[in-house]
């Protein structure tokens, strides 16, 4: 297997997980520029197979498994895809997510808060566990795209901070128990950056004057881009980062670094 280019994870093969919009697609995106070959899944097949077409379009090589990566066999199909288009996986990136409701523990239903857990923690969990083999044999790395929200509190977040809470701390445990297999796990942890799917959220904020304390939460007075945590990504799988592992890296411009998050 070739890659689709020169840089800095040519010859390498990459599952993104949320890959159709977003950090995911950013993330997709900036992989096949640097050499990998990609695999795309995400449970909306039009956004994916848009998204796995602009790779291949601009000359990577990138396929769409449209399927919801918290179910076993379709995770099984994943990996299947990738063994049948590329060879063993090297790079996992969980992306896959949600904030399925905007409430307190109080206020937050049972079915929220598994289908929280469902979107953001299983399905890192479910595809940790079928791509392990394949990582183990290439000595790869799994990304973890967590949130700053669960680096601390936030307000009306319970069941979202709970989860990405819980990514970062699986992140460390992973990296502690693969270590000595040659397996790197780092998580990302994203402040509030603007994608397809919270734009028409973040316009509402800024008609209503809520964007601007979002603002002055941000040292460096603005929110991020995809490309931003897309950018870190890259880094942290790549050759250059091989001495880094186990850690939850904040790209929230400054937001983390004051009290309680700003």
């Amino acid at each position: 297997m070739s890659a689709a280019g020169p840089g800095r994870l040519s010859g390498k093969v990459a599952a993104v997980t949320g890959a159709g919009s977003g950090i995911g697609r950013a993330i997709a995106t900036a992989f096949a520029r640097e050499g990998a070959v990609v695999l795309l899944a995400a449970r909306r097949p039009a956004p994916l197979a848009s998204a796995a077409g602009a790779i291949v379009q601009s000359g990577g090589a990138a396929v769409a498994v449209p399927g919801d990566m918290s179910r076993e066999e379709q995770v099984a199909r994943l990996v299947l895809a990738a063994h049948e288009a590329f060879g063993p996986i090297d790079i996992l990136v969980n992306n896959a997510g949600a904030m399925v409701s905007r409430s307190d523990v109080a206020g937050c239903t049972q079915s929220d808060w598994m289908r929280t857990m469902d979107l953001n923690l299983h399905t890192a969990y479910q595809c940790s566990r079928q791509v392990l083999p394949d990582l183990v044999e290439t000595s790869g790395s799994i990304l973890n795209i967590a949130s700053v929200f669960g680096l601390f509190g936030a307000p009306q977040a319970a069941a979202y901070s709970a989860a990405k809470g819980a990514m970062v701390s699986l992140t460390r445990a992973m990296a502690v128990d693969f270590g000595k297999s040659g397996i790197r796990v780092n998580a990302i942890c994203p402040a509030y950056v603007e994608t397809d799917l919270n734009r028409e959220m973040l316009d509402r904020l800024r008609a209503n004057g809520e964007f601007a304390r979002i603002l002055e939460r941000l040292p460096l007075g603005h929110i991020g881009e995809t490309e931003d945590v897309a950018n870190a990504a890259v880094f942290l799988s790549s050759h250059e980062a091989k001495w880094i592992t186990g850690i939850a890296l904040p790209v929230d411009g400054g937001m983390s670094a004051g009290v309680n998050g700003g």
